[in-house]
């Protein structure tokens, strides 16, 4: 594999990701998934 000998400045690493999901952060499968998410039981 072809590489560089030299960059001038490495890749950063991302670090922790925050905030909240964008996408699939919604209960599904109706009142079944609203009985998983209450936290008593």
């Amino acid at each position: 594999m072809l590489m560089p000998s030299k960059t001038k400045f490495r890749k950063q690493m991302r670090g922790r990701m925050q905030g909240d999901a964008q996408t699939g952060n919604a209960p599904s499968f109706g009142s079944f998934g609203l009985q998983a998410t209450v936290e008593d039981m």
